[in-house]
């Protein structure tokens, strides 16, 4: 049997959402958008959502907003997609990476160890859907000592303070922090709605503001929207109404507007999504049962130290196994059409950061964590009998590659 990786789920209040969008005469940036901003809101908290067409351009826009200079640092893991890094670096600032933790999340002591007075923010990462402790990293942040060692170096900067809290909540759209909804902790969330996560828009993000005061998230919403749209006055479909053709440029914007038609699609799914999260729960509580049994699974975290995960992907590590192994291991799993992954290449093992002088030997528990990991399907259309498949495979698979390797 066939198993993908991670289609999309599609059902039929989706496509009637979709067929809506294309019926309604209005395809781009309109009242699909701004109900699915209102959606976020009301699953996460946050005081305000900001719809984009990527979790990377939307990173990117705030971290200009910040007015990072060349000299400027931003503190994020070596684990992690390249896009954590790569929007860091359109925005101008100097990427500083940092080790991590046994949970695949960096720790806030790893990132103490970091600081410096250059440092400007700090882009935690969600691995696999798993938060990361944010009370001890916004703790951190608050320190007198780290406070003291904050040199500010544009008026937003100067403002807060501090350094900025950014969260690279790709995966964790769902996730929970001592039992509330995970997004809010932090100053600014940023949720990825790309193809092949729990909720999607097929390309897309929500930029979620938790600023403190003397911040105004309405205010700051408004003012990021006007950015999103090249900083016109009007956005289209404004702009189309009777009479309303005329507008002004105000500043120097980007164009990375999220239009209706993707948002519809986002939008009926995250109206069912304590459903659809409870099905991936599901699947995560199967393997956990039926892995658990074996001294050579190490499994991800699901729920610790106050933490739940969104159940994203099924990070297990293959203990002992070496990366060449693993390989091995992957494409005797494929031999049964069973599609895996794995998260992710550390970001010093790339050659475009290897040509930059980052080296994976600086950064140990990230090689170790890449080295033995297997990502497992997850998503909620995995019937209970796939899903023994998908564990049997693997299973057998790892009994085919330890057995070639002890004759």
């Amino acid at each position: 049997m066939k198993i993908p990786f991670s289609p999309p789920y599609i059902d039929e209040s989706i496509i009637n959402e979709v067929v809506d969008s294309l019926r309604s005469g209005w395809i781009t940036t309109g009242p699909k958008v701004k109900a699915l901003e209102a959606e976020v809101m009301k699953l996460t908290g946050c005081q305000a959502a900001l719809a984009v067409n990527s979790w990377t351009s939307g990173t990117i826009l705030m971290l200009r907003w910040l007015g990072l200079k060349s000299d400027d640092e931003v503190i994020i893991p070596a684990y992690t997609y390249c896009a954590t890094a790569m929007a860091v670096m359109w925005a101008g600032a100097k990427v500083v990476m940092v080790d991590s933790a046994e949970d695949f999340n960096t720790s806030a002591e790893k990132i103490r160890q970091a600081i410096t007075p250059r440092t400007k923010a700090i882009i935690p990462v969600d691995i696999a859907g798993f938060p990361c402790d944010y009370d001890a990293i916004m703790a951190l942040v608050n320190e007198p000592e780290i406070r003291a060692m904050f040199h500010p170096s544009s008026p937003v900067q100067e403002k807060l303070g501090r350094i900025l809290v950014l969260n690279d909540s790709a995966h964790s759209l769902g996730a929970h922090i001592h039992g509330q909804p995970a997004g809010p902790q932090t100053d600014i969330t940023i949720f990825s709605l790309h193809a092949v996560k729990n909720i999607t828009t097929a390309e897309g993000g929500v930029i979620c503001f938790n600023l403190p005061a003397p911040f105004d998230n309405d205010q700051l919403y408004k003012d990021m929207r006007l950015m999103t749209l090249n900083c016109q006055t009007k956005d289209a479909f404004t702009k189309s109404q009777a009479g309303g053709w005329r507008y002004d440029i105000v500043g120097k914007g980007m164009k990375i507007n999220m239009a209706d038609v993707n948002a519809a699609i986002g939008l009926a799914q995250i109206r069912q999504y304590e459903h659809l999260l409870a099905e991936r729960k599901r699947i995560y509580n199967a393997y956990d049962k039926a892995l658990g049994q074996y001294e050579w699974a190490i499994l991800p975290p699901s729920v610790k130290n106050g933490g739940e995960t969104s159940y994203h992907v099924y990070p297990l590590r293959i203990k002992g196994f070496t990366e060449q192994q693993r390989d091995a291991l992957i494409n005797e799993i494929a031999k049964s059409e069973v599609a895996v992954n794995v998260h992710f290449v550390p970001l010093p093992m790339l050659s475009y950061y290897r040509s930059l002088g980052y080296d994976i030997a600086d950064y140990p528990n990230a090689r170790r964590h890449y080295e033995h990991e297997v990502s497992l399907p997850v998503y909620p259309q995995l019937t209970d009998e796939q899903v023994q498949i998908v564990i049997n495979t693997v299973v057998k698979a790892h009994d085919t590659i330890a057995g070639c390797q002890q004759q």
